[in-house]
């Protein structure tokens, strides 16, 4: 069986898209030919006067190209003979005599969005799981089947220069108000609704609708003013992505030449690009990062879980809420909140009531937001636990209190029950000591806000049965996380490189350096903000506990650490939450530097420079990464890179320590760290593992 099945009713091709044993449909070389065969037959067939395009998959119409199809490509010539095939293509079903209707419903991805904008009209239904977006940037490339031509005339340039550029979704509601559809349905009427607007096409008594620029569109977009558009447009892109993503350029320069040359140009340009970027470093570290999140996104365990229906959340503060909100919405679980008193946990589920409705229209309906508010059930005692399958405890980072609610769940909970601790670094074996079924306690580590971080770090011990993890992991995936999982121990994977690199920043604080300078060091190497901006989001009194348990590993070690963090917060600098951290958060002067926090500093301020900042805590995190693998906190590099990442905000384009270091040179990585000790000390010793693997010649992923 083929990926189109094609039946005709009542003159219209009717083109079902399903790609076999896949979940999704996928554009391909193959692909590309049957449409190719299918396109000459509707051509020829005088019983055919219209086509309607329309998914078999369930709430999935085209998710985009076959990336591991196009990795396999050895040069640019070979990557520019096909997307050259699919200009071709997509140019003959637009100027076919027969109108073809796209009828979506799902996601319309990257070339799939580029298949429905060659068609002559399109229809959508109104369904959260319809949305249409451009993904190709955060591969490090861009659309190249046409997409930065017809949907820059289809929308205008300054839309689509936003949508492009940042990979963002559009909604059916958002798609029609720009143009992007010409008609919304409900689910089931679709198909209907797509024949009869083929047949209204192919007789005339149906025109698409047309966009119609304003006049301020118009100026900007169509006079000599255009290069105010662009200008504005590289100027945004070197703010966000600060010169490390070469593909928004290119996007940008797409687009113009698009509007300037006419459409061919812009083809030619789009062909040009992609083969370029393809074999960029930058876009190779992402594809590999793409590989890397889609086998994270699978069970290792799968069969061996048990059923969970009903989750349990203690705390209903940001992370048991966030926590409440993914198990009921996305997992689509009986939620108990639980908080000290019940108008605290009443409290957490009006936040999460608040957090839905602001999604409503962007994937979410009032409808939806009102069943999955129904399932989060707020308690103030334990006793309605009894019923719980899965307890997630999200309390205070204090070890007492950790053990006394293990005490309290396990006096009323089932005999198979799960208690999961949300802890960011106390060993779970500690916090599992001294309970009656120490094997059923496990660490389920989320990273905060809870709804937007994509990363779940579960934590086994050594008596951690496999049936637990598989059910932990069941969960996170039901969640709609990113799942690794690490073994026991002090911080773990992602808190232990995060407590090293930030204990790095305070130690050049201590030397002299800026607040601002180290977080725009850092920022240029890739992270999304600077580690003392973290560190005040987090809570820099959360960031001092953290530090407390992961001590004795400095101290085994007899590595320098700062306490400067301590002295900050004793005199009442918390970060955000408290209005006041290295960063102003009320007032006039809100988001500057809190001048008064380098009374608690030390030294007078002196410059560094930005690439020894970055060398030192770049490095300093990778080497950690490494001792994590070394030692077994990490079982896989590549649950390392998955981590950091998407837990930490790792420049994505560097690929993960373990990337970064490959891609660096593990040979070049081991002359940094020894001339980084003999300069600061033997914090910066080299790990062992990664003397062994330069040696042998052989980096992680070889």
């Amino acid at each position: 069986m083929g990926y189109l099945d094609v039946r005709k009713e009542d003159g219209v091709a009717v083109v079902r898209l399903d790609e076999p044993e896949s979940p999704v449909n996928k554009l391909s070389t193959s692909v590309l030919g049957e449409f190719e065969a299918a396109l000459g037959e509707l051509e020829r067939d005088d019983g055919v006067r219209a086509a309607v395009l329309i998914s078999a998959k369930k709430d999935s119409f085209v998710v985009g190209a076959d990336i591991e199809e196009f990795s396999r490509l050895k040069s640019p010539a070979e990557v520019k003979g096909i997307i050259r095939r699919g200009h071709e293509l997509l140019s003959r079903m637009e100027s076919s005599p027969k109108p073809v209707v796209a009828a979506v419903h799902g996601a319309a991805l990257g070339g799939g969005l580029e298949l429905i904008l060659a068609c002559h009209y399109r229809i959508a239904t109104d369904h959260p799981a319809t949305k249409f977006a451009f993904p190709e940037v955060m591969l490090g490339l861009l659309p190249a089947l046409g997409g930065t031509q017809r949907f820059t005339r289809l929308v205008g340039v300054q839309r689509a220069l936003e949508i492009i550029t940042t990979g963002k979704n559009v909604y059916p509601a958002q798609a029609k108000k720009m143009g992007l559809v010409d008609a919304l349905i409900h689910p089931e009427g679709l198909l209907e609704a797509a024949k009869r607007a083929a047949r209204g096409l192919a007789g005339g008594s149906l025109k698409p609708s047309s966009r119609r620029p304003s006049l301020r569109d118009r100026l900007l977009e169509e006079t000599p003013l255009s290069r105010v558009v662009y200008d504005r447009a590289h100027r945004m892109a070197e703010k966000q992505a600060r010169g490390n993503y070469p593909a928004i350029p290119k996007i940008i320069e797409c687009i113009r030449t698009g509007r300037k040359e006419g459409m061919e140009a812009g083809f030619e340009a789009e062909r040009e690009a992609f083969a370029s970027l393809l074999f960029t470093p930058e876009s190779r570290a992402l594809r590999n990062l793409f590989f890397l999140k889609t086998a994270a996104e699978k069970n290792p365990y799968a069969g061996q879980e048990k059923d969970v229906r009903t989750v349990g959340v203690l705390g209903a503060g940001l992370m048991g809420g966030g926590i409440a909100q993914v198990s009921a919405v996305q997992a689509g679980r009986k939620v108990l909140l639980k908080d000290a008193r019940l108008e605290l946990a009443a409290k957490g589920r009006g936040e999460v009531y608040k957090a839905l409705s602001r999604r409503i229209g962007k994937g979410m309906s009032a409808f939806e937001r009102d069943r999955a508010i129904e399932r989060i059930i707020p308690i103030e005692d334990y006793a309605p636990l009894a019923r719980a399958d899965l307890v997630i405890e999200a309390v205070p980072e204090d070890l007492d209190l950790k053990r006394e609610t293990v005490r309290e769940l396990e006096a009323v909970g089932k005999e198979d029950l799960i208690i999961a601790s949300n802890t960011s670094a106390i060993p779970i074996t500690e916090i599992s000591a001294g309970a009656r079924r120490p094997e059923r306690i496990v660490g389920m580590h989320y990273f905060s806000p809870v709804p937007r971080m994509p990363l779940l770090e579960v934590v086994r011990k050594e008596d951690t049965p496999e049936w637990v993890l598989a059910t932990c992991i069941h969960e996170g995936l039901a969640q709609g996380k990113t799942v690794i999982t690490v073994n026991d121990g002090p911080g773990f994977y992602t808190t232990r490189i995060l407590a090293f690199y930030i204990n790095e920043a305070l130690l050049l604080l201590e030397e002299g350096a800026a607040v601002d300078a180290i977080d725009e060091a850092m920022m240029d190497f890739g992270f999304p903000v600077g580690p003392l901006k973290l560190l005040d989001e987090v809570g820099i009194d959360t960031g001092v506990k953290i530090n407390e348990v992961l001590r004795p590993l400095f101290e085994a070690r007899a590595l320098r650490t700062s306490d400067r963090g301590g002295e900050v917060v004793a005199a009442g600098y918390k970060g955000r939450k408290s209005g006041r951290g290295f960063y102003l958060y009320e007032g006039r002067d809100k988001g500057k530097v809190n001048p008064e926090v380098y009374e608690y500093l030390g030294t007078e301020r002196r410059q560094i420079p930005a690439r020894a900042i970055q060398d030192r805590l770049s490095m300093m995190m990778v080497s950690e990464a490494v001792r994590c693998l070394e030692e077994g906190i990490l079982t896989s590099h590549r649950d390392g890179d998955v981590g950091a990442v998407f837990g930490l905000g790792f420049a994505p384009f560097r690929g993960g320590p373990f990337w970064y270091l490959d891609t660096m040179g593990l040979d070049r990585a081991l002359v940094k760290l020894n001339n980084l000790r003999s300069a600061y000390g033997e914090r910066f010793t080299p790990p062992a593992l990664l003397e062994e693997r330069a040696a042998s010649g052989k980096g992680f992923y070889s």
